[in-house]
């Protein structure tokens, strides 16, 4: 399997075509507390996006209000053409990383076929989405499994399978639908590096070849700055929205931050950053869109609820 990013030009729709996920003017408060505002930003049809920043700037709760779980407080969201919500049978959702106790008999298939005949994100199917026969049910099971590299392992017990392993079953389970959209709430989370870089080369290949648009939220970027195409980056400063190139910069994330940041460009045309709370180490010049940014203002919670930033090692 070759999971080297391609140019966009090659793997994607033109920019013209409507935009999978579009948020105009939102804000978002909870408890009376605003999370973000004045949200503008536009994922196309394709595209590998991440929504990164540091812990309590609500990259998940953007997630939710894009599936219909929160509603914004004013402002517009759309989600393939429509309202959050009105499509959920073409989504599909990864939650932040569950637990599995070691003694959980429940084989790793299983949960995969659970994505296919007992729910969708916990809610029981409509029967209009049941109508597959069992064979081509299994069919499907089996060709997703084979999809995230996970057959060797998915008739073991979910609760012996490494992290790694789990998370693969998992986006199968997300993606045993056929989704159109996929949302991957922190897939990264508590995976040694190794596991990190293989399962972000996954989802690239997975965007790539399945044709699905892929918006995952994360803290760490290093493993997968190199397969990216939009970034909506949250910080205490506010957001912006953009590709790699366009968002990572000394200016852009000296202002997101409100500290001094200094993005550096090696000779093999990757970007180094210094002195941000959570760097982005280097992203390699893959991609070439000719975008404009699209600038987000985001207003922090009160510092109750505002965890501290993550600490990430700089990867030279």
């Amino acid at each position: 399997m070759d999971d080297t990013p391609t140019p966009e030009s090659s793997r994607y729709p033109a920019r013209d075509h409507e935009p999978i996920v579009r948020f105009r003017d939102a804000c978002v408060e909870i408890n009376g507390r605003t999370i973000w505002r004045d949200v503008d930003l536009e994922i196309a049809p394709g595209d590998f996006a991440a929504i990164l920043g540091p812990n309590g700037v609500g990259k998940s709760t953007l997630v939710k209000v894009a599936l219909g779980l929160l509603e914004l407080h004013f402002g517009l969201v759309t989600v393939l053409g429509g309202p959050p919500g009105e499509q959920r049978q073409q989504i599909g959702y990864l939650p932040q990383r569950r637990s599995f106790d070691p003694s959980l008999r429940v084989r790793g298939i299983d949960i995969v076929r659970l994505g296919l005949d007992g729910g969708h994100w916990g809610i029981p199917l409509p029967k209009q989405f049941l109508r597959a026969t069992t064979r081509d049910r299994q069919r499907r099971v089996d060709e997703v499994i084979a999809l995230v590299g996970a057959t060797e392992f998915a008739e073991r017990p979910i609760g012996q399978l490494s992290g790694g392993e789990q998370q693969r079953l998992l986006i199968a389970q997300a993606l045993v639908q056929r989704p159109r959209l996929l949302f991957l709430d922190e897939p990264l989370d508590s995976l040694d590096l190794p596991n990190q870089s293989a399962i972000a080369a996954l989802i690239h290949h997975i965007s790539a070849t399945e044709g699905v648009t892929v918006v995952m939220v994360a803290h760490d970027v290093n493993p997968i700055l190199p397969y990216l195409d939009r970034v909506i980056y949250i910080g205490p400063g506010g957001a912006v929205s953009g590709t790699p190139r366009e968002v990572i910069t000394t200016e852009t994330l000296t202002r997101l931050f409100k500290t001094p940041i200094e993005v550096l460009s090696t000779s093999d045309h990757r970007l180094f950053v210094v002195g941000q709370p959570e760097p982005p180490a280097f992203h390699s010049d893959r991609h070439v869109h000719e975008t404009h940014d699209h600038h987000l203002h985001q207003h922090s919670s009160d510092q109750r609820d505002v965890a501290p930033p993550h600490q990430h090692r700089v990867v030279p």
